[in-house]
């Protein structure tokens, strides 16, 4: 623990166009610069070839009418794109967005010219491979082996975002879940299948994967004949082929599996489960403690499906919840899984990291390694708990992970992110399976997905955004000595913000009640308040309506109107528990009847979001925390005054 945070590094400052736009110059340098690169490149392509526009061209009356017209649409869109959201702005502190690194800004400019297709190498020969080793530098990030000269090497691909990632989690799930089944339906010989379909479903991931893996080097022995007649025939009892009506009406004795998740979680499984076919009604949403899963009742429900011999597909811990920034035991849902497996319960842990991802380079040595908890917390005050250390620890031990490039990565939407621990497990999500990988040399693995359209959800979709990602990476490498230096500075930020809402809540002791309801495990921190005198959650959620209506987007008024930007979020009952229900009302003053009565169940808390890295501006001596603080206990006391 230190008695002065450190100060801002100054690469940071090289790293951002800036909340006043200070590096305008560099910018403006870098797209000059690559798009003349660009058109020399056009140029230089076949130098023999002439000009198909003519510089006489420019001077006729279609020409400039029609440049007139473009360049009065792009002012239109100009002057309608300043009511935008000032995410760059210190004084944004709602959802979570902040300003852009310049490395995947301008390498984004750079490379969309060009507009590579990334569902194919034959539509983007530079930015599939690209893309192939975003996945590895995000593996090494979260623990997992990124060296593809390993058999059991990560695999990782962009999405557009956290709820596609998601979906690519269930998909793989399930793929590796049936598969085994699919191999004991179809007879194949000579492989050490499970005796029965329960213990074919129930396989532990690893075990399953090295089930898969033994079945390609049965197919790489077999002769071509032979080959094409066990990959039908196994490939006719897929559940991707029969589907899920056919499968297991086919066998009878399994059930539809369960998901498991945290009632934090976002609502993107929900969405996931209903468009697998699997079924809302089998996603079971696990009881918290602090927002946090409640292990001992996480082990209740594997214990009960346990002996009703219901399977579970998949166990999906938080990495940074959407609303609180908390982040679950992942240690302990990882445990649980090993634990269950050898009960012959076998099912995949996720992670969705979505929000706190990128948290991870915190604990990264340059070389890959961890770091000890004393090492990380040398440069916080609370941060990180132990509970947090050793979730974060146990990353490298889950299944799959999504993370969201485009929130803690400080890059543009939509850049999230899929990552599995073992690639081997892709192979069953290609829609074509002309070829048999048996080679793990590194040119190997990269040839192996040079057509990603087989094995992601998407078709086409942007290389840019890839190159985007891949440069930040390239130079911001994914450890606590560079890009880890951007969380922190934002972690110190949040850590400082919670000890001045103490002091506000001190100040306003009398006439409101404020409480921050969860210490914050990331940069995300909730304020709960009530003015003194009410005992009605109806009376305190219409009051911060009021108050969130001055800190809220208005599009009929310039943002300029605005000091500062927040969000809101809300507290259930059915996610906190009633001991937690309880604690919270009563530091509130409030009346726990009353939530249930009036106000649909749930108590309205204001949100925060400290991810911009200039919250703490020590080249200007501002604390955009103490302005927003003291805007905030303005606020409150005018509010109060105007309704008294």
């Amino acid at each position: 623990m230190t008695s002065s945070p450190p100060s801002r590094p100054r690469f940071l400052d090289a790293s951002f166009l800036g909340p006043y736009g200070e590096n305008d110059t560099l910018l403006e340098k870098l797209v000059v610069e690559f798009l003349r690169d660009h058109v020399y490149w056009r140029r230089n392509f076949h130098p023999e070839d002439p000009p198909a526009i003519s510089t006489a061209a420019a001077q006729h009356p279609d020409y400039l009418a029609f440049e007139a017209r473009m360049r009065r649409a792009l002012h239109q869109l100009s002057a309608a794109l300043k009511k935008s959201v000032p995410f760059h702005s210190p004084r944004y502190i709602g959802h979570m967005a902040s300003d852009l690194l310049l490395p995947g800004l301008a390498a984004q400019i750079l490379t969309l010219p060009y507009n590579p297709n990334n569902v194919t190498e034959d539509a983007a020969p530079v930015t599939v491979e690209l893309e192939v080793k975003v996945g590895l530098q995000l593996a090494g990030m979260l623990g997992y082996s990124n060296d593809p000269q390993r058999p059991g090497c990560a695999f990782g691909h962009l999405t557009s975002g956290g709820t596609l990632a998601n979906y690519q989690a269930l998909r793989l799930a399930l793929a590796l879940k049936a598969f085994p089944v699919a191999l004991r339906a179809a007879g194949v010989p000579d492989l050490a299948l499970p005796e029965d379909d329960w213990s074919a479903f129930n396989l532990s991931p690893q075990d399953a994967i090295a089930l898969v893996d033994a079945w390609q080097q049965w197919l790489a022995q077999a002769t071509p004949a032979e080959r094409r007649h066990w990959q039908a025939r196994v490939h006719g009892e897929r559940i991707e082929h029969r589907g899920i009506s056919a499968f297991f009406a086919a066998h009878s004795e399994l059930k539809v599996p369960k998901v498991l998740a945290p009632v934090t979680a976002h609502y993107s499984w929900s969405k996931g489960m209903k468009l697998l076919g699997l079924g809302r009604a089998q996603l079971e949403q696990l009881p918290e403690k602090g927002m946090r899963i409640d292990v001992e009742a996480m082990d209740a429900v594997l214990h009960r499906c346990q002996k009703e011999r219901q399977p579970v597909l998949l166990a999906v811990a938080v990495m940074g919840t959407t609303e609180y920034g908390t982040i679950d035991p992942i240690d302990a849902v990882v445990a649980a899984r090993d634990r269950y497996a050898a009960r012959g319960l076998g099912f995949s842990v996720h992670v969705d990291a979505a929000w706190g991802g990128y948290l991870a380079t915190l604990f990264r040595n340059p070389d890959g390694s961890m770091r000890t908890r004393e090492e990380v917390a040398a440069e916080f005050r609370q941060f990180p708990s132990p509970a947090v250390y050793s979730a974060i620890a146990a990353l490298g031990h889950t299944d799959s992970v999504t993370v969201d490039p485009h929130k803690l990565g400080y890059l543009p939407y939509g850049a999230g992110a899929f990552i599995c621990r073992d690639h081997r497990a892709i192979t069953l999500l290609a829609e074509e399976a002309d070829y048999v990988f048996h080679d793990t040399a590194s040119q190997e693995y990269l040839r192996r997905y040079r057509n990603l359209g087989q094995f992601i959800p998407e078709g086409s979709k942007s290389g840019a955004a890839v190159a985007g990602v891949y440069v930040t990476h390239s130079v911001l490498p994914l450890d606590h000595a560079h890009f880890g230096r951007l969380p922190a500075q934002t972690l110190r930020a949040a850590e400082a913000f919670h000890a001045r809402t103490q002091r506000v809540a001190e100040a306003l002791r009398g006439v409101a009640h404020v409480t921050v309801p969860f210490p914050p495990d990331s940069n995300l921190v909730c304020i709960a308040i009530n003015p003194c005198g009410n005992h009605r959650v109806a009376a305190a959620n219409a009051f911060l309506r009021r108050l969130h209506d001055e800190l809220r987007i208005d599009p009929t008024r310039p943002v300029q109107d605005k000091q500062f930007f927040g969000s809101v979020t809300t507290l259930r009952p059915d996610a906190l528990g009633d001991l937690e229900t309880r604690r919270i009302l009563t530091e509130l003053d409030l009346d726990p009847a009353s939530l249930r009565e009036e106000d649909g169940d749930r108590l309205l808390i204001l949100r925060h979001t400290l991810m911009n890295p200039y919250l703490l501006d020590e080249e200007n001596g501002i604390s955009y925390i103490d302005l927003y603080c003291d805007y905030l206990e303005h606020q409150i006391r005018s509010l109060l005054a105007s309704h008294a």
